[in-house]
């Protein structure tokens, strides 16, 4: 078929529309997906011990968070969320990510392939996938290289300082108590720590099992500038039938 001159000036018109069309879908693709990640962090309690944390979290005076509750309760991601909010306007310089990586030769990495961040991927990636949420991965990288977010195995916490850092120690009931009692006293100036984790899945021992260990001491001995907030069933917020499977294992 032969196309005349208006006919291919149509057709061709027809043609850069599309992909004027589809550049600009693109483009407002992108712009989303950029507006998403400098989107405001809000701290949204769904209830009243998630509302207890969040409180926690952003109380000038405490220094120390433990936070302890079953699956889906929401300790790590309002921590991380904290965090980054933290990082944002300032109020700290750096954001530490840090987990007992039980399970692996008890906390050997030598053997694993990549860097130290990439050995370190399978315990911090629920922390990651949080910021995620609000970073391009390119973004992640470049404050990974620039240190302002490290990412660090528990053990090689011993005989540091952190000022100005908000420490995020998740699934710390893998962590011994002299672990805790190491991590606790690494804290610095303008610095806060918030220890989360499940005492009821340790894959250690339970008189080895270092959050159980000073949620106990706690009870005997407050510290102050230093809160626990437990969360149980009632605060599950990931899927509801989180909460029969925690009853199913319960008994």
């Amino acid at each position: 078929m032969i196309i005349g001159g208006s006919e291919l000036s149509r057709a061709r018109g027809a043609k850069a529309q599309k992909r004027s069309t589809f550049h600009n879908f693109e483009e407002n693709t992108i712009q989303f997906n950029q507006s998403n990640r400098s989107r405001s962090i809000e701290l949204l309690p769904r209830t009243l011990g998630q509302e207890r944390l969040v409180i926690a979290l952003q109380k000038e005076k405490n220094s120390i968070i433990v936070t302890a509750g079953p699956a889906g309760t929401g300790k790590t991601y309002l921590a991380t969320l904290a965090g980054i909010r933290a990082l944002r306007t300032g109020a700290v310089e750096r954001l530490i990510l840090t987990r007992p990586a039980v399970g692996v030769e008890d906390e050997r990495h030598g053997f694993l392939p990549g860097d130290l961040v990439s050995k370190m991927e399978p315990w911090t990636r629920p922390l990651l996938d949080v910021m995620r949420e609000y970073y391009r991965p390119q973004d992640i990288t470049r404050m990974l290289d620039d240190q302002i977010i490290e990412i660090s195995p528990l053990a090689y916490m011993r005989g540091r300082t952190f000022k100005h850092a908000w420490i995020i120690a998740d699934e710390m009931q893998n962590a011994t108590p002299n672990q805790i009692k190491m991590l606790l006293t690494r804290i610095g100036e303008g610095s806060k720590i918030i220890v989360t984790g499940d005492v009821d899945q340790a894959d250690r021992a339970r008189r080895e099992n270092g959050l159980l260990d000073l949620i106990e001491r706690l009870k005997t001995q407050p510290v102050n500038g230093l809160e626990t907030c437990l969360l149980d069933s009632r605060d599950t917020q990931r899927h509801p039938i989180i909460t029969s499977v925690l009853e199913l294992y319960s008994s």
